[in-house]
């Protein structure tokens, strides 16, 4: 394999500058006639960008002046007060061997007057693509910016030409590749790192712990410096590792090995280093032993304000109010002033402690003394307020918040929550409640509820509840019912609208047995009759195929809303009961004088679709303009489309589609397709695949059916055209499923082989094919495991085809079992040889 000769993924910029003796290039080079410049001392006196690349002409020409490094020094610095951002960055690069040392302090001021690091990567593509060669420091401290900034590709890129340079056995690269991997792709990969090397060196080592702590794998990181020091090479532990570990022997509670790290830290006559004596202090603070933490504090000679704000932190935490205080007026005394930390450690620790109407005073003299409070200060005066029940300051705070621009912080949202609550005022708390986004943010929602218990506070009902309705709002569902076991293992006590969450994460995951501990844990709460307890258990018993249960709920009921009328409707429509639905329809309409919304007709027609129920699909579209008063949408006419289609009547289907007021959407032409594959009509279903490629071309379905159709016609040129575009659109067929849940031999068919897309007419072959039907297995295995007389429930996640569907209705005649089965579409309740679809299959 080549040398690496481009970065490939970052873009290319035009570069046409050349570089000279100092390997340095001036962006833009003055007329050589001009007299040089002279360098002043002071970057003030440089007038202008011109001026500045003047002079950078001057180095190129001059290298060998004296003080010339003095001179790139404060011509890069030049070019970072400018913003000229690019030239800054190709000059440090290519005068690396001088700033080597200084990358940490280049790399802060480039960020502080406003630059983008990924440019400073920018420019070192650039260079590369020039012929420029990077030495083993060029190529670690890009490795480092890579692992800073998340840049897994680039960061590949670099290992590669470590490994062809020869440079991935130098010492200072292996680290640097470790802090990549931990950083990039997870503690695991660092390891691996690591083991490849035979010499372990101190260096290593000492990185090895780092990468397990930048990961906040604290117990990791303590057991692998234990380690460390028990290995047969010598090695020695920096200060700063030092410091990284006590501190994780601080955040786990871990009291002993703390002890045990400060003996190490004395027999090594290191006690001095401020770093390790400020962790310390924090160490045995976090672990309750204030006595030892003073102890620490008071051989300190040199105090900075981490140490006073680690003792005052201790103090308070712990109660000792009066003497935390007392330690702010001394450190006063040693002009050193508190800041947001001292004070959020004051605020947090009067809370705790009861004295919430001293928050509010600490508030007042932190404000009065300029400190602006932070979102956790707020979070921490809500839950004051929330205590002493004032209200209107509540709402004023709230204010602040919104007016801060803190109102999107996760701490300051759950504090709010409760504060309204807790004070009555449930239309504030709904609104609250209801902004809450955690769309694609379930990991900064755990690390916000990780850092309420790291500041001593336990997460409440309204914290945890914010959590798991974000969760399944946003389809997590697997995830929420983890978070509730660790709710109610922390011994939190779940709320109405909690259950509801998790009911409809159960119905996200046709757990059966667990929506029934729902139901279970509503009824011991006395939440049953709460109306969005009640919906999501008719949702929930619906969706996970006890429909009878979903009634039983639905009848006890005493106020049901619309939207329980609506979840009962769906429920029997799934089912393929659609005469049902329109009974219960009625009955919603004339018992209870209730108007249907959207949702109910949508409810209606896909009980009709599902049932073959053309004249009364007909009756109700027609009826919502002129008895409802409602407009239909696309999902109305896609209802009508697909009950024509699978009845036979495509021309019929395809003249409502010619009518339609809207565009067609996908779920329009998608139940032609399915439905043409049905019965045979491969020239509408043609057109219909030729639309579904244009709306949704990365859809793989859409072309799995139109191949369907091929091969049922023998068309084995087009199976074969349609496979090609797939593999030109990097299309693959998803992995197809079917599962059953067991606690927490059949009667012979002939498989239906039209079902098979194979280019072969052996039909053992396709035979074959069929026996690893993934419902097949899934319903002979719950057979094999459940009792006679309960029914097995399985899931699918595609549409269930002719042969499989023949397969369960003889499994339900031969072994006397129901079998209740959930695709892609809709339930099929097989029992004694029949099936509630009525053979209605797409």
């Amino acid at each position: 394999m080549e040398a690496i000769n481009t970065f490939h993924h970052l873009p290319h910029r035009n570069f046409t500058t050349k570089f000279s003796q100092l390997k340095s290039a001036a962006v833009c080079v003055v007329d050589t006639a001009s007299p040089p410049p002279s360098f002043p001392n002071k970057l003030s006196n440089l007038s202008s960008l011109g001026t500045a690349k003047a002079r950078h002409a001057h180095i190129i020409k001059m290298p060998n002046e004296e003080d010339s490094d003095i001179k790139v020094q404060s011509l890069i610095t030049s070019y970072l007060e400018l913003q000229d951002f690019h030239s800054a960055a190709m000059v440090f690069f290519l005068d690396l061997e001088h700033n080597y040392l200084h990358w940490n302090t280049f790399l802060e001021d480039f960020k502080n007057k406003g630059g983008d690091p990924t440019e400073i990567l920018q420019v070192s593509a650039e260079l590369h693509n020039m012929g420029v060669v990077f030495g083993s420091e060029n190529l670690t401290m890009l490795l480092k910016m890579c692992a800073n900034l998340r840049d897994s590709w680039l960061g590949l890129e670099i290992h590669v030409c470590l490994i062809k340079r020869g440079f991935d056995k130098d010492m200072h690269a292996k680290a640097a590749l470790m802090n990549f991997y931990g950083s990039c792709c997870g503690s695991d990969s660092a390891k691996k790192v690591f083991h490849e090397t035979s010499d372990h060196t101190s260096l290593l080592w000492n990185e090895a712990v780092l990468v397990a702590l930048r990961n906040e794998e604290w117990f990791k990181g303590v057991d692998v410096f234990r380690r460390m020091q028990f290995s047969s090479t010598e090695v020695d532990s920096n200060a700063f590792t030092i410091t990284g570990v006590v501190q994780a022997c601080g955040k786990i509670g871990a009291l002993d090995e703390g002890k045990q790290l400060h003996g190490y830290i004395l027999r090594k006559a290191i006690e001095s280093n401020l770093s390790i004596c400020n962790s310390l202090i924090f160490m045995y603070s976090k672990n309750g032993n204030v006595k030892q933490a003073r102890a620490v504090f008071d051989l300190v000679q040199n105090r900075n304000l981490s140490t006073w704000n680690a003792i005052i932190f201790g103090y308070a935490a712990h109660g000792h109010l009066e003497d935390a205080w007392e330690l702010l007026r001394e450190m006063e005394t040693y002009s050193i002033k508190p800041d947001i930390v001292t004070w959020n450690s004051l605020l947090s620790g009067h809370l705790h402690h009861g004295s919430c109407q001293e928050v509010l005073n600490i508030l007042q003299h932190m404000q009065n003394g300029g400190f602006k409070p932070n979102n956790r200060s707020m979070t921490t005066v809500l839950q004051a307020v929330s205590e002493l029940h004032y209200l209107h300051l509540g709402q004023e705070i709230h204010c602040f918040v919104i007016r801060n621009g803190i109102d999107s912080d996760i701490h300051v949202i759950t504090s709010l929550l409760d504060m309204y609550v807790k004070n009555d005022d449930l239309n504030s708390a709904r609104a609250v409640f209801d902004g809450i986004e955690l769309a694609g943010r379930i990991d900064e929602a755990l690390d916000v509820m990780k850092q309420i218990k790291d500041s001593g506070l336990a997460p409440n009902v309204v914290s945890w509840t914010a959590l798991i309705s974000g969760s399944c709002q946003n389809g997590y569902h697997r995830q929420v019912l983890d978070f509730f076991y660790q709710m109610q293992a922390e011994g939190v006590k779940p709320n109405s609208a909690t259950i509801a969450s998790l009911c409809r994460a159960c119905a996200g995951l046709s757990l059966l047995q667990r929506g029934k501990e729902a139901h279970c844990i509503s009824i011991r709460n006395e939440y049953v009759e709460d109306v969005f307890v009640c919906t999501s258990l008719i949702d929930m018993y619906s969706k996970c195929g006890s429909l009878e249960t979903a009634y039983r709920v639905f009848q006890a009921a005493e106020n049901k809303t619309l939207a329980s009328w609506n979840s009962m409707i769906m429920g029997f429509s799934s089912y393929g009961h659609g005469k049902e639905a329109i009974s219960l329809f009625h009955r919603m309409r004339e018992e209870k004088k209730l108007q249907p919304d959207p949702i109910t007709m949508t409810a209606l027609l896909t009980g009709c679709k599902h049932s073959g129920l053309i004249d009364e699909g007909w009756r109700l579209f027609d009826s919502m303009k002129t008895e409802c008063g409602i407009t239909p949408t696309i999902q109305h006419y896609s209802c009508m489309v697909d009950l024509l289609a699978r009845a036979g009547y495509l021309d019929e289907a395809w003249d409502f589609i010619s009518q339609m007021p809207v565009e067609p959407d996908s779920t329009v032409w998608g139940a032609i397709l399915g439905s043409c594959r049905t019965h045979g009509s491969l020239q509408l279903g043609e057109i219909a695949a030729k639309q579904l490629f244009k709306l949704e071309p990365e859809n793989p379905a859409n072309y799995v059916l139109l191949m369907n159709m091929y091969t049922a016609s023998e068309r084995w040129d087009d199976v074969d055209r349609v496979r090609d575009l797939m593999e030109r659109r990097s299309l693959k067929i998803g992995n197809v499923w079917s599962w059953i849940e067991i606690n927490n031999t059949s009667m012979g068919y002939l498989p239906d082989t039209k079902c098979v897309h194979l280019n072969t007419d052996d039909k053992r072959e396709k035979e074959k094919a069929l026996l690893s039907h993934t419902e097949k297995r899934a319903i002979t295995f719950g057979l094999m495991q459940t009792k006679t007389n309960t029914p097995v429930r399985v899931i699918k996640n595609t549409t269930i085809c002719a042969d499989r569907h023949t397969f369960a209705e003889y499994t339900s005649l031969a072994r006397k079992r129901e079998i209740i089965l959930k695709d892609g579409i809709r339930f099929h309740h097989f029992k004694e040889g029949k099936c509630s679809c009525r053979e209605l299959l797409r």
